[in-house]
């Protein structure tokens, strides 16, 4: 006997199936399905990896989870991370906390005491203005690591601290001449005190041998395994071909629990192009075709490139880490060969510059579906704020780093420049895409915290508990969107995930509180207590 067929997005069932046991049945759940026109409902059903109803609690199940009333969201979108950078973070020397120089110098000191004679020490993520804003040197550390090179990067991962071995083994003196886009901090005589920024750190990245295979395989199990117990299904990938090999190859064995869209460089548009000819841009668990590039570096570093010079420094105004020519160079080629590109920006004037690109890349290519993508949009101009509706380029933005910089940043760019720093509200208010991730390895990969950093914008220094630039908050329920269906309109992906409908892929995340509930001070302390994907658990809560 033929049976009739339910059409829904992305997936065709038939009716005879939904009749069938389901794989999973989640029930007595307050769920918050991202839909407009139906935005709660109370149990799903999930077969095949794919939500097949909602409201349907009763039907039987090979599995069945009593949510006790606690509160469901679509699996949460990082739309912006350096994921076997982060996995591999995990287990380097931590130097995010460290508040002091002695500190500092004690943590690499311990740490070197665990690693072999020779081994690389690498990681860090330290923050010099933990301890005053005095950038770290060479003989801070020297005595304590004679033995092991040592690269550690501030926490923007824009610049970082070399000891003299590592130097030496990467042939950088006095002698070494700077690099375009990039600056070597020497003392008077010239001689380099350790710290390289932005494109200068190739000078030392090139001598560090690269993992095994094993080690990146490795790091991106525990990435999985962490991001998912922040609720994180999907993630953007801002990395290179060696990455996208370690994605493949954990796809091709079964081993992917997250899901990943992966960027590669965009200076190699062409080559990627030659390689979706040939492969295609993946599946449901790994996907391709995006090109990430950059326009600037760091508000931190002082490479960020602004308009007028940073408040601390009159004489400097940053830099672009890629000549404004070879960037649209590079962006219009991708463009026109149809694939997906996103591009770093951090200062007023790199994001006016990039701005500027795409309009002109977008009338010289002619109209498309293209969603173009601004990494950071870190600092805006007022005038330039409207552009990214009016050109419809997505602003994907990392709240956390808001409470972050907040701490430290009007010191080097003044009150006045603050007022366009992450300007949540004012680009939302004017219809701009917003897309939220964490730059994790950069800042944590906690949703909970991203939500917190936008609904409060309330310091990590406690000096703004009435949220720093508090004009630009917005509401817990924009904030959640831009980590679900901001994501994954940003990816080309709202046909299967960023809500819960029949239909869509059973990605979802259980939490211990509503934040419709909850005061603003207290979504940071949101926990998560069950994560799935595919319609299979990836995390529970113990």
């Amino acid at each position: 006997m033929r049976t009739c067929a339910l059409l829904i997005p992305g997936v065709l069932i038939g009716v005879s199936a939904l009749a069938q046991e389901a794989d999973l049945v989640v029930r007595n759940a307050r769920i918050w399905t991202g839909l407009p026109d139906k935005p709660w409902a109370n149990a799903i059903t999930v077969r095949q990896g794919r939500i097949a109803a909602l409201d349907a609690g009763d039907t039987a199940a090979t599995k069945v989870i009593d949510a006790g009333g606690r509160m469901i969201t679509p699996g949460f979108i990082d739309s912006h991370v350096h994921f076997l950078e982060g996995g591999s973070r995990l287990t380097a020397v931590q130097l995010r906390d460290a508040a002091s120089k002695q500190e500092f110098i004690r943590r690499i000191a311990a740490f070197a005491k665990t690693v072999p004679e020779g081994a690389w020490i690498v990681g860090g993520d330290w923050n010099h203005e933990l301890w005053g804003g005095e950038l770290p040197a060479k003989n801070w550390i020297d005595a304590a690591t004679p033995k092991h090179p040592v690269w550690v990067k501030r926490l923007d991962g824009h610049m970082g601290l070399a000891n003299s071995l590592a130097l030496k083994m990467s042939g950088v003196g006095r002698t070494t001449k700077d690099i375009e886009g990039g600056a070597i901090v020497r003392n008077a005589a010239g001689e380099p005190e350790g710290v390289l920024k932005d494109n200068a750190a190739s000078l030392i990245e090139r001598t560090i041998p690269p993992p095994a295979p094993t080690q990146k395989d490795k790091a991106l199990a525990a990435a999985m395994r962490y991001v998912a117990s922040h609720g994180v299904t999907s993630i953007h990938h801002m990395g290179t071909w060696e990455d996208l090999e370690v994605f493949q190859r954990a796809a091709k064995s079964g081993d992917l629990s997250t899901r990943i869209y992966a960027a590669v460089p965009l200076s190699t548009w062409e080559r990627l192009r030659d390689y979706t000819s040939t492969h295609g841009r993946g599946d449901a668990w790994l996907r391709w075709g995006m090109l990430k590039g950059f326009v600037d570096g760091s508000l931190g570093s002082h490479t960020a490139a602004m308009q007028d010079p940073f408040t601390d420094a009159p004489g400097d105004r940053g830099f672009l880490v890629t000549p404004e020519l070879k960037l649209e160079e590079w962006i219009r080629g991708a463009d026109r060969a149809g694939l997906h590109v996103a591009v770093h920006a951090i200062g007023d004037r790199a994001n006016r510059t990039l701005l500027d690109i795409y309009g002109r890349v977008i009338e010289q290519n002619g109209p498309r579906d293209r969603r173009f993508r601004i990494e950071h949009a870190q600092h805006l101009r007022k005038e330039d704020i409207a552009r990214f509706a009016e050109l419809q380029v997505i602003a994907s933005m990392q709240p956390y780093h808001a409470i972050d910089d907040g701490c430290w940043a009007e010191k080097v760019i003044g009150p006045e420049r603050a007022k366009g720093t992450y300007a949540f509200r004012s680009l939302s208010d004017s219809k701009a895409r917003l897309a939220f991730g964490s730059d994790w390895f950069v800042a944590p990969p906690s949703v909970a915290e991203g939500i917190y950093a936008a609904v409060t914008r309330a310091t990590l220094d406690d000096r703004h508990p009435g949220g720093w630039v508090p004009e630009q908050k917005i509401g817990w329920e924009d904030a959640l969107r831009a980590y679900t269906y901001g994501g994954a309109y940003a990816a080309f992906e709202t046909d299967r995930k960023g809500t819960l409908a029949p239909g869509m892929l059973a990605d979802f995340v259980m939490l211990d509180g509503d934040p419709s509930k909850l005061a603003s001070h207290q979504l940071r302390s949101l926990r998560v207590t069950l994560t799935v994907v595919g319609g299979r658990v990836v995390y529970q809560r113990p």
